[in-house]
């Protein structure tokens, strides 16, 4: 458990399963693990075995429905890794663990690396919108804090973040984000 939420039990513990694939000097995973506000582990071993693990191919958005989770002492857990290795590194941890995939519903990307691309977040972009969708908008900016663009992330998905957190259902969430986003087309 990260010592923030050791110190609050208001907070959702967060962790992140990192797997050494990116410039450390870009990593926003070390970052906040350093901060104390998510702890850092470098196998699957360690995580949590309740919670949601942030998985952009899952196909299920975290929203509403899953604060029952977390009430419960459900954590959200992170993979760090290459963008060009995702897959690959999604499946070695379906292999170790049993936390529901989740993926978040569309945002911009501040961070130097992808800024502007929807969806394309960092570690702890995602993180903190994770927190906000779940009604933790103060652990969210506390977490932003330690980030040069953390503000920017704020400001360039004010109104989204907003919106999500008022959802009342994972449903009624995946249908406000194409208020502020296009669609992509059906196949």
């Amino acid at each position: 458990m990260n010592s923030s939420a050791k110190n609050n039990p208001e907070e959702i513990p967060l962790h992140v399963i990192h797997l050494d694939q990116d410039d450390p000097k870009k990593c926003s995973a070390r970052r906040i693990s350093k901060k104390g506000y998510a702890t850092l582990h470098k196998s699957t071993r360690g995580a949590p075995k309740r919670g949601f693990l942030l998985d952009p191919s899952s196909g299920k958005l975290i929203g509403p429905d899953d604060k029952d989770m977390i009430l419960m002492g459900g954590s959200i857990v992170a993979l760090d890794c290459s963008w060009k290795r995702l897959e690959d590194s999604l499946e070695s941890i379906s292999k170790f663990t049993r936390l529901e995939g989740r993926t978040l519903p569309v945002l911009l990307a501040a961070n130097p690396v992808s800024w502007g691309k929807p969806g394309r977040l960092s570690t702890a972009e995602a993180l903190a919108s994770t927190l906000f969708i779940l009604g933790r908008e103060s652990q969210a900016r506390t977490l932003l804090s330690c980030l040069p663009y953390g503000d920017t992330f704020l400001e360039l998905n004010k109104l989204p973040l907003e919106a999500y957190s008022n959802a009342n259902s994972n449903e009624e969430l995946a249908e406000i984000q194409w208020d502020f986003f296009d669609k992509p087309d059906e196949k």
